[in-house]
């Protein structure tokens, strides 16, 4: 199956540059990157350009305010992959990560996984290379200790766990799990992203259009959201916090939509065409 990887990125190639070396690490190989950018940097299109091994799309748009998801309804008309996968430009995914989403994948399914918030100091070694991700993956209980003193790094969504293991099947696969979509790392196939017509870009620079608001969308549209924690692995690199606050209308109009079943997009994919 054909997978399109859409990283949601702006300004930080630093980052980007992490996430593009872990991917080349997959153990899933049939996959297209799409680097859908809030902005339009002719940094970024250099950067792009230099990088090699692997298959990788570009989309960009002016930079007026955030349209992450503006950005993210770029990527999705640029890729060609039956299968799409999402991630954020701070999140570095384990070299499982695409395999963990393509064994789960179901009709009628969309998953939902979770990342690993690294403090300052695991964040500063990848960034300065001394550390790189795939070592920390491999070596998570020993390196990552640190982490499990931590009650915001949730030390235990790194815990990978092979999704064709008994161990997997037995305890894992039928316990249920909190199951709530977050934007920075989730799947659906393709056809069902165009059916509920991608992103909802009328919410703004809100933080509702990538997680909340697509989660309860997907849900009236029929599908179920299936967890795939410890499956499909992320680490989420150290940053200050940044707040994209809902206002009391957006709110009022995310319930008002709820209420009428409206779970088509009111702005998506339609309206680029």
């Amino acid at each position: 199956m054909k997978v399109s990887i859409i990283i949601a990125v702006y300004k930080d190639i630093e980052s980007l540059n992490l996430i593009m070396n872990a991917l080349k690490t997959q153990t899933y190989k049939n996959f297209e990157v799409i680097v859908a950018e809030d902005n339009n940097a002719q940094e970024m299109k250099n950067y792009i350009a230099s990088i090699e091994g692997l298959d990788v799309k570009h989309t960009a748009q002016e930079d007026n305010g955030v349209r992450k998801s503006r950005s993210q309804n770029n990527g999705i008309l640029k890729s060609c992959g039956e299968y799409l996968i999402f991630l954020d430009g701070d999140i570095i995914p384990y070299s499982t990560f695409v395999e963990g989403h393509v064994a789960l994948a179901q009709r009628g399914r969309v998953l939902a996984g979770r990342r690993v918030n690294l403090d300052s100091k695991l964040t500063k070694k990848f960034r300065a290379g001394t550390l790189s991700p795939f070592m920390l993956e491999k070596f998570y209980f020993l390196l990552g200790m640190g982490l499990m003193f931590d009650r915001n790094a949730r030390f235990e969504q790194g815990v990978h766990l092979n999704p064709h293991s008994l161990l997997y099947k037995k305890f894992m696969a039928k316990r249920k799990r909190n199951t709530s979509l977050i934007g920075c790392n989730f799947s659906c196939f393709r056809e069902d992203m165009i059916a509920i017509n991608g992103f909802d870009e009328s919410y703004g620079a809100s933080s509702l259009p990538d997680d909340m608001d697509l989660d309860w969308r997907f849900r009236a549209y029929g599908l179920s959201l299936h967890s795939c924690k410890n499956v499909a692995n992320t680490f989420h690199l150290y940053h200050k916090k940044q707040n994209n606050p809902t206002s009391s209308e957006q709110w009022a109009k995310f319930n008002k939509n709820k209420e009428e079943k409206k779970y088509i997009s009111e702005q998506g994919l339609a309206q680029h065409q």
